[in-house]
């Protein structure tokens, strides 16, 4: 398989020595000339997906050809190994993005040549395995990360915070064992005493262990593809790390994560967060656990307690069935453009077309501004979808009524049931049909012709339909009108205006 080097070398021409036989040793006319030739020169856009790639190649070499490169496409080679990653990267200083997806890089990752990339913004590692330990390493090596993508990891859990689990699980653990030992009592003292330290003191310890630890230590695995034959209680803690204030975007799309209380996690390890995308994650409500304080008390915790400065949130092909979590997300400070789309919620609502359920959607999310990918809401809409609102629970009981309701009530007033106005033309009338001295009323759907009106009337007078005339006579303008001959055989009835109580009279043609 192909080293880096050598894919780039084939794609894009020369070898570096080869330039010297470029160079002239007398120049009689001085006119600009690249020193590469395009083909020949490396993009700052270097695209190599799909080339087989599984190390680095030349050092030299690759420094020489990749220090103007800023966008860097590796997707779907054969790295498997962080370190050829590090050496790459680290022979690109200028590089701001960097697509490995569809490489197997489930980690561990071992102690990198370079301490941080400073320039790195967006870095794509869709369906690598990546494993949530290597997730916690990478995060300190990029301080000025924007955007991280981790879709179709078959993440189950989030196995990142920035809660401290052996503080935890030892508060959790003094508060069992109450008939312990003296020593073990000591041991709780020195760990409360630990955790009512500076945070600074933590901090600063727990970096010169990970220094001495090498970082292929790590343990941590990816959660299976399987999540029903998961528990909870099968999962590691989750990994202690320090808030990564930079990351603004994040994207976990088709990964099988479905409890909220996980995704607060992304919340308290990324504060700053403006973009989150969950689509095709099983998430089946938008509500927190309640955690349990030492005495085991369940406390409250509001499910955008961390996500104070979220806008966009993607929660399509969730498995949410509950109109209160879209109560919650109306709760959410910042946000203003939401997907909803594909929920079960959505089979079973009362409301029967697309525009309906919009409706609802904008009268209970007050502060969203796009919805699903449309337009942005203006005022004439946000009103009509309000008082729509109003009317659609004016019928229901007090119990089904969302605090929504009265929200809006007190908005827009109490509002009355709009009249259901049929502009439709009756499709069946009642007419007097009249041959000679017989006559008789039957009712006639108006949407047939005049050719099958016939047809049927030829039953009932005993005149074939070829030698029959039908003349309509208006029950308003008979005297001013007169008759009217109906003559063109696929006219439809309802062109002739016919109301019930007019009149339609037969004659028999004349052989001439």
């Amino acid at each position: 398989m192909p080293t880096l080097l050598e894919a780039l070398e084939e794609k894009y021409g020369m070898e570096p020595d080869e330039k010297e036989e470029h160079v002239e040793e007398e120049v009689l006319v001085s006119i600009f000339v690249p020193k590469l030739p395009p083909r020949q020169s490396t993009p700052q856009l270097l695209i190599l997906n799909d080339c087989n790639i599984d190390r680095a190649g030349e050092p030299e070499d690759l420094k020489k050809k990749c220090r103007i490169v800023k966008e860097l496409d590796l997707a779907q080679n054969k790295l498997n190994n962080w370190n050829e990653v590090f050496v790459i990267l680290s022979h690109m200083p200028r590089v701001e993005f960097v697509n490995l997806s569809l490489n197997h890089l489930t980690g561990p990752i071992q102690k990198p040549p370079v301490t941080k990339m400073d320039h790195l913004r967006n870095l794509v590692l869709n369906n690598t395995k990546l494993e949530w330990c290597s997730v916690e390493k990478l995060l300190r090596l990029l301080p000025a990360l924007e955007e991280l993508h981790l879709s179709l990891n078959e993440y189950t859990h989030v196995l990142i915070d920035t809660v401290n689990p052996t503080e935890r699980s030892n508060s959790e653990r003094g508060s069992t064992d109450e008939g312990s030992s003296q020593g073990t009592a000591t041991d709780a003292s020195s760990n409360n005493n630990t955790h009512d330290g500076s945070a600074t003191s933590q901090t600063k310890e727990r970096k010169e262990v990970e220094e001495e630890t090498p970082y292929a230590s790590c343990s941590c695995s990816t959660s299976s593809a399987e999540p029903q034959q998961r528990t909870d209680a099968e999962e590691p803690p989750p990994l202690q790390t320090d808030p990564h204030g930079g990351v603004r975007k994040l994207h976990l799309t088709g990964n099988y994560i479905s409890e909220w209380g996980e995704i607060c996690r992304i919340g308290r390890v990324f504060p700053q967060l403006e973009a989150l995308v969950l689509a095709d994650c099983p998430l089946r409500y938008v509500e927190s656990l309640k955690p349990t304080d030492p005495q085991g008390n369940e406390s409250e915790e509001e499910s955008h307690k961390y996500f104070q400065n979220l806008k966009l949130l993607n929660l399509s092909n969730a498995k949410i069935d509950s109109w209160e979590d879209i109560d919650r997300l109306a709760e959410f400070p910042s946000l203003c453009n939401v997907r909803l789309q594909y929920w079960p919620l959505w089979a079973r609502t009362d409301s029967t077309t697309e525009h309906e359920r919009r409706q609802l959607l904008i009268a209970r999310l007050p502060n969203i501004s796009i919805l699903n990918g449309g337009d942005t809401i203006g005022a004439v809409e946000r009103e009509d979808a309000e008082r729509s609102f109003i009317r659609h629970y004016l019928d229901k009981p007090d119990a089904e009524r969302p605090r929504r309701y009265y929200e809006l009530i007190g908005v827009h007033g109490q509002l009355d049931p709009l009249v259901n106005i049929d502009l439709r033309p009756e499709r069946k009338v009642k007419v007097r049909f009249t041959f000679e001295d017989k006559a008789i009323e039957r009712t006639v759907d108006v949407n047939r012709t005049v050719s099958d009106l016939k047809s049927r009337l030829e039953r009932l007078f005993d005149v074939p339909a070829a030698r029959m005339r039908l003349y309509y006579v208006d029950q308003d303008f008979r005297d001013l009108q007169g008759l009217e001959e109906m003559k063109y055989p696929h006219k439809v009835l309802y062109s002739y205006n016919i109301r019930s109580g007019d009149e339609i009279i037969i004659e028999r043609k004349v052989k001439s």
